[in-house]
């Protein structure tokens, strides 16, 4: 009987009852399938610091039954979707996966593979230009010209992912077949609405110091003793940004914002009044964000553009079904497969662990020794 091998992507942040839903229709569909998920590690899509660590975020998702728990690297990470996508969907295609399950608002994969397919036209893409050239922001302008060729709206957050991972099953002809979970919540909504809420709202319950334990298949306070944000690193930010004459090297940020950013960061004492100070019709909060991310860690185009090409396999955790697999397929593995800093090699996990050695500015020294010794998450379950 042939086993499925199926790839979820998430991000975990925090993980709550939505994921645990997902999961759950995931073992419902393919009752005997392999769960391969590749995990956002610290930093997120938005450029937000994850509330729970990478290995926290392991030991829960092995604890809820995915069998091979993989870490999509800092640069593809922090970035927009398809740059995400792009990462997230070669390691999966590494690993052999053959069905992807994503949470989607439309719940149409046969609709989202038409427009993916014609989004990839010449046609599509003039159309994505001339409304670059007329001042939309970049988000704006590719669900505009989509819009017009297909009179559909890609617009919500797990569409646009979709969307973003089947353009890269198409473009790569991976072969692997996409299926979609209806989202079962509002993602908009910044407040708790019930078991079933969103990530957005969840956190900001978090910061304001709300009770979320409906929310959550969980104890949360096992895994966080105090939340640290990008908001904590402003005064490095600031620093960065004062003090570096040539802003534009960095990853995401262009010539026409560097002066910008300098005016703007003098009148700003926080980092959600430098946001607001910076915002326009053509900066969204999510690119900005990840700007701010991408200065405070020093991720230059220069980097980005050596490093997209220097993809690794991190495991961050297995059970003994994932175990095994990963075992059975390591020598039709082409990319370096990591276990540990000790057996990492060259520069695959340099750029990560730049993010970790900045990170523990404030969550302190054990965090970094925690990472630099840490071995992948073994938990006896499976078949």
């Amino acid at each position: 009987m042939h086993v499925r091998k199926v790839g979820i992507i998430a991000e975990y942040n925090p993980f709550h009852n939505g994921h645990l839903y997902h999961l759950e229709k995931v073992k419902e569909l393919f009752p005997d399938s392999l769960i391969i998920l590749i995990l956002s590690g610290e930093v997120t899509e938005r450029g937000e610091l994850s509330i729970l660590n990478k290995w926290d975020k392991t030991e829960l998702a092995l604890n809820y039954d995915v069998d091979l728990v993989i870490e999509l690297p800092y640069l593809f990470a922090s970035q927009s979707a398809d740059t995400f996508a792009y990462g997230a969907m070669k390691l999966l295609n590494e690993l052999k996966v053959d069905t992807l399950v994503f949470g989607s608002e439309l719940n149409n994969v046969d609709l989202l593979i038409k427009c993916a397919q014609i989004s990839l036209t010449p046609d599509y893409q003039k159309k994505v230009q001339c409304l670059l050239e007329n001042g939309l922001n970049y988000p704006t302008a590719l669900a505009l010209a989509l819009k017009d060729m297909t009179n559909v709206s890609i617009d919500s957050p797990n569409d646009l992912l979709g969307f973003s991972y089947i353009k890269e099953i198409i473009k790569n002809q991976y072969p692997i077949e996409a299926i979609s979970i209806k989202r079962t919540n509002d993602y908009h909504n910044p407040k708790i609405t019930g078991s079933i809420s969103s990530a957005t709202s969840i956190r900001k319950a978090l910061k304001d110091g709300d009770d979320i334990s409906l929310t959550i298949p969980y104890d949360i306070s096992k895994y966080i003793s105090k939340i640290t944000l990008l908001e904590d690193f402003f005064p490095l930010i600031k620093y960065r940004i004062i003090s570096d004459d040539d802003l534009a090297k960095y990853e995401t940020v262009d010539e026409n914002v560097a002066h910008r950013l300098k005016d703007k960061i003098m009148i700003s004492s926080s980092l959600d009044e430098f946001l607001k100070h910076m915002k326009t019709k053509y900066y969204t909060y999510n690119r900005l964000m990840r700007m701010c991310s991408h200065i405070l860690f020093g991720l230059t185009k220069e980097e980005n553009k050596i490093y997209q090409n220097k993809l690794y396999i991190r495991v961050l955790g297995f059970n003994n079904k994932g175990k095994n697999y990963l075992n059975k397929i390591k020598k039709e593995i082409t990319l370096p497969l990591i276990t540990n800093y000790s057996n990492a090699k060259n520069d695959e996990l340099k750029l990560d662990l730049h993010v970790i050695q900045i990170i523990s500015i404030i969550k302190g020294e054990s965090y970094l020794i925690d990472e630099i010794k840490h071995k992948p998450i073994y938990k006896e379950k499976g078949a």
